[in-house]
């Protein structure tokens, strides 16, 4: 026998699972069937409850002869059935496309009919949007409407020409279980990035990247069993920063809110007990504002993960004197959102507040699923470890993109040199921590010098009168 024969094995059914974040549903209603899965306003729905409901509308979706590659896209708002969605929609074979609410017509046709959508869920309050989309195109996916009771009456319109949510369910069968992949490298979702310099490229996701991510989470966060999350970030973007799946794998609650709202969320943080929110900055903001005008701050500490335009320190400072713990992260919806994070040091504890708040406003250092992070220059090396030289952000490893839908060349520029490339500028300093200066394209040229625009952002925002 030689050698290297001693250590080869077969992989068998023993010993061998495909990796997906699907199997976190399975686990938890097994385990904790009668824990709360959902909250939304006066509803209330357990593990056993939540799975039971995505066994069915999987049913239903089989029903319909959507299989392997098949696309089920969903324009939802955070809603209950947005978190359903993210097990029964990408089960089978099947592959989740989040449509953002924000899209008009033209924008919602582009992605239905690039993806090749098959099947289409959407609130009520888009359905003129979704009317418009699909009016003109040859092939149509079966639309299916959620008519959302907790919503303001002026969205709850529902056109009777649609299969609504409720009667999808009605004709499924919860004895069906939810399928995981044959191949843990199978797509899971379809993402699309902002199209700003024309039509957005399809990011195409698949189930070991979104299982990794979604522990990752639990380790960069520290998320303990039975976090209270409530959602104020969008899970049309990027899935949710795989917090769909990470809640649920730690058994925890989902307190969904249809509409970013500063006073509901001090509200829901309080009866509901929230634990844990993800927000853009541009919310921390709209949360210090509403907490400054009303006298409001979180009854119980509330861990933050925030992300997007990188916020200033004074913005994370006044977070935080409400009560609120700050964790920065960095990512693309390349990268299945997070790739950084702005790890804490326990010896920065005893720093004066504006230091501390500056060290949590760097990008950070490597997630614990981003196997490696650079800064380049244009040569494609290393830059000085120094705070100053600025270079390209790359990475590599298991939580970055299959690739571009249709786009090989696209993909073929963005995974160059085995690295994917961001686009974004940064310096990295000697504790090897990166601060992002800009997006390559957003660099301002003048006189032949190169300025950071969230360079000047940050000096604006050390003003005292200067909150946004």
């Amino acid at each position: 026998m030689d050698h290297a024969d001693r250590w080869r094995f077969a992989k068998r059914r023993a010993n061998f699972e495909p990796l997906s974040p699907i199997s976190f549903l399975k686990r938890t209603a097994r385990i904790f069937p009668d824990r709360t899965a959902i909250v939304y306003g006066d509803l209330r729905r357990t593990y056993a409850e939540m799975e039971s409901r995505c066994r069915r509308l999987s049913s239903f979706i089989d029903s319909r002869g959507l299989g392997q590659g098949d696309v089920v896209s969903v324009m939802l708002p955070n809603l209950p059935e947005m978190v359903e969605l993210h097990f029964a929609a990408p089960a089978n074979g099947r592959i989740l496309h989040t449509v953002s609410t924000r899209l008009d017509a033209n924008g919602v046709r582009f992605q239905l009919q690039h993806s090749k959508s098959k099947l289409l869920v959407f609130d009520a309050e888009y359905a003129g949007v979704i009317e418009a989309a699909v009016a003109d195109m040859t092939s149509p996916p079966i639309l299916v409407e959620l008519v959302d009771r907790g919503a303001p009456v002026s969205v709850q319109a529902s056109s009777s020409a649609h299969m609504s949510y409720e009667q999808a369910l009605a004709l499924g069968d919860d004895s069906i279980a939810l399928q995981g992949p044959e191949d843990e490298w199978q797509p899971i979702a379809l993402s699309y990035t902002s199209g700003t310099t024309g039509n957005p490229k399809g990011v195409v996701t698949h189930h070991r990247g979104a299982y990794l991510n979604a522990v990752a989470n639990v380790l960069a966060w520290s998320v303990p069993a039975h976090p209270v999350y409530l959602w104020v970030l969008g899970m049309f973007h990027c899935d949710g920063w795989c917090f769909p799946w990470t809640i649920t794998h730690q058994a925890g609650t989902h307190v969904c809110l249809r509409k970013v709202d500063p006073a509901l969320i001090f509200t829901l943080s309080e009866t509901e007990r929230v634990t844990h929110l993800c927000a853009a900055p541009v919310v921390l903001s709209m949360l210090t504002t509403e907490a400054h005008a009303n006298h409001r701050r979180f009854a119980e500490p509330v861990d933050i993960l925030t992300a997007g335009a990188p916020p200033a320190a004074p913005i994370i400072g006044a977070i935080e004197s409400i009560n609120a713990r700050i964790t920065q992260v960095y990512g693309l919806t390349e990268t299945y959102a997070s790739t950084t994070f702005s790890a804490w040091r326990s010896e920065w504890d005893t720093l004066p507040p504006q230091e501390r708040h500056h060290r949590k406003a760097r990008q950070g250092v490597e997630y614990p699923a981003c196997e490696e992070l650079g800064v380049i220059d244009a040569f494609g090396n290393q830059v000085p470890w120094d705070g100053e030289t600025v270079g390209e952000v790359v990475v590599r490893g298991n939580t970055v993109m299959a690739g571009y839908l249709d786009n090989p060349a696209a993909t073929d520029e963005a995974l160059a040199n085995g690295w994917f490339h961001t686009g974004d500028l940064a310096t990295r300093d000697d504790e090897g921590y990166i601060s992002i200066r800009d997006r390559i394209k957003d660099i301002i040229n003048s006189g032949g010098e190169k300025i950071s625009s969230i360079e000047i952002e940050d000096v604006l925002f050390e003003h005292p009168d200067l909150l946004e």
